[in-house]
């Protein structure tokens, strides 16, 4: 998958955004940027499947706007995620059997977030909405790309990596910490059908003609570091 774009933008942006303090009235307007890493626990939200959910992990890079006379600070930047999540499968077509196959799935989120301040700047509640760019489901073990899906008759663990690339979330966390160091907590959630895809694909679903539909659930678990 494609990120160089998306990095060359917010690289681009952020090398804008120094640290600077400049005068608005009487109030200091700080500016800077942040680096974030953590893990991710991701899982789709389906009848379609039987799924688990995986760990994965997550970096971003942020650009801070802090106003200190306002009860809110807001940022903005590029989160890149490599999640995992299991759906149960089998070996044969016509046997019974229950395998967790793994996938992965590559992802980058441009967002916007207001950090409303509860506590000053040491505790606040974050929310926003973000735009998805993402890969395709990736069966980790190529082996298994002839095992088939449970609920289905026919259709195969590849039959369904395609899935849809573009997708509106909202998040919301919290953020707690001292300076330049904070621990985050995310909740992320995708508000379309990420399986629409699968639809369009004239796939052998048996006698189970119930429509593709499905929404990522991603938390995040981080630190950022902001200079």
């Amino acid at each position: 998958m494609k990120f160089k774009q998306y990095i060359l933008l917010v690289a681009f942006t952020i090398g804008f955004v120094t640290k600077t303090h400049s005068q608005h009235k009487t109030y200091a307007i700080n500016n800077g940027f942040g680096v974030m890493a953590g893990i991710t626990l991701y899982d789709i939200k389906t009848d379609n499947f039987i799924t688990k959910q995986g760990q994965g992990f997550a970096g971003a890079l942020l650009a801070t706007l802090d106003l200190p006379h306002k009860g809110y600070t807001v940022s903005y930047g590029m989160q890149l995620s490599e999640n995992k999540i299991e759906i149960s499968g089998r070996a044969l077509e016509n046997v019974a059997g229950n395998e967790m196959l793994e996938y992965k799935l590559l992802a980058v989120q441009l967002g916007f977030i207001y950090h409303k301040k509860i506590f000053a700047d040491y505790f606040t509640i974050d929310f926003g909405p973000q735009l998805q760019y993402n890969g395709k489901l990736e069966l980790k073990d190529d082996t298994k790309k002839g095992y088939f899906i449970n609920g289905y008759d026919s259709l195969t663990a590849n039959d369904i990596e395609k899935i849809s690339h573009f997708n509106v979330n909202g998040m919301v966390g919290a953020s707690v910490g001292i300076g330049s160091i904070k621990v985050k907590a995310q909740y992320i959630y995708g508000f379309l059908n990420i399986l629409d895809k699968l639809n369009d694909k004239n796939l052998d679903v048996g006698n189970n003609t119930e429509k593709f539909k499905g929404n990522q659930s991603m938390l995040v678990f981080a630190v950022m570091f902001s200079f």
